[in-house]
């Protein structure tokens, strides 16, 4: 799926599925445990249809820039925000898991954590027309990744303030006809 919008410069990176021809050695974001998962366990889940693997990569050549995965999951009405579930049924919720997001650090600071995001994203409001996917839910692995994930919009479980949520009714809003 390229990142390409109307007006926009011709994009320089394009996003898909993990595959063999990826470059994955070498790729270093500075937490070793998404560096040991791309390396040693991401094509192993994709296999075992645990989560799909989803890579940025430049144009021009397979080296993995950054990646994120999806998988499905549930979430616990009783643990969102009180003013949120007034009309939400008591009974699991289905969601779409962002279990890891990262960037290399020599793509860092050009923004493509965002564009990760907003693929993630994108992909999950397409899969919620065919299955259905009330929100986005994210494992932040500290208080910088929460912050980075609440100025998408997305909001901390009541009893789990790592874990954040984002209802895709309000992704819809911001999606392309």
């Amino acid at each position: 799926m390229k990142l390409l919008r109307m007006g926009m410069p011709e994009p320089r990176y394009v996003v898909e599925p993990l595959g063999k021809h990826h470059q994955k050695s070498g790729f270093s974001c500075g937490q070793e445990a998404l560096e040991t998962y791309l390396l040693r366990q991401a094509s192993q889940d994709v296999k075992r249809r645990l989560a799909q693997v989803f890579v940025m990569r430049p144009l021009n050549n397979h080296r993995v820039a950054g990646f994120y995965t999806l998988s499905a999951a549930v979430i616990q009405a009783r643990s969102m925000p009180k003013v949120l579930v007034k009309k939400l049924p008591q009974y699991p919720l289905p969601a779409v898991l962002l279990g890891r997001l990262a960037v290399d650090t020599q793509f860092q600071g050009q923004g493509l954590g965002k564009l990760l995001l907003v693929d993630a994203l994108k992909r999950a409001l397409a899969a919620s027309h065919s299955i259905a996917i009330h929100a986005m839910v994210v494992d932040a692995k500290d208080a910088q990744a929460k912050s980075f994930y609440e100025k998408f919009g997305f909001i901390a479980f009541s009893d789990l303030p790592l874990r954040l949520f984002l209802p895709l009714k309000s992704v819809q809003q911001f999606a392309e006809p």
